[in-house]
């Protein structure tokens, strides 16, 4: 190969200048990204549908009992919480029909399902331990605390 078949180098002079403004934007995208939790960069997870439904139904689940009382021997239930936050996501059904993707639609349903069916269940358990003889003289469910 003689010299004259040589490639030649044609560097650019404002290459350095390009890529020193696209670093400085990729670290502002990545700063922005940080400094916004909903943006997936912080502790939070970003904002979704999904994210909004399995709010309202831990909600739901701790007025349902999921919480044990200050003393551990019981557990605080509220029914009307519990009974507001299932409404909301029965709200959120109504609103929603026709524009959710499948799997939302289907997960949506299926929480609503399983929150009613407990809602019922713990209804229904504390009326039963409202009749019980021991109970009614005291006023109080034992080991279950209401608002």
């Amino acid at each position: 190969m003689t010299t004259d078949e040589t490639p030649k180098i044609h560097v650019d002079s404002d290459w350095k200048a390009e890529a020193q403004a696209e670093k400085e934007k990729l670290a502002q995208t990545e700063a922005a990204k940080t400094d916004t939790p909903s943006e997936g960069g912080g502790k939070l997870p970003p904002p979704d549908f999904k994210g909004l439904v399995g709010l309202l139904a831990s909600q739901a689940v701790m007025g349902l009992g999921a919480m044990p009382d200050q003393s551990g021997k019981g557990v605080m239930i509220d029914l009307e919480g519990a009974k507001f936050a299932i409404d909301l996501l029965a709200m959120i059904e109504l609103k929603t029909k026709g524009n959710l993707k499948e799997d939302e639609s289907t997960e949506l349903s299926a929480v609503l399902t399983e929150l009613r069916s407990r809602f019922v269940q713990i209804t229904e358990l504390l009326a039963q331990q409202a009749a019980q003889p021991a109970a009614a003289g005291s006023g109080e469910t034992p080991g279950i605390i209401t608002p």
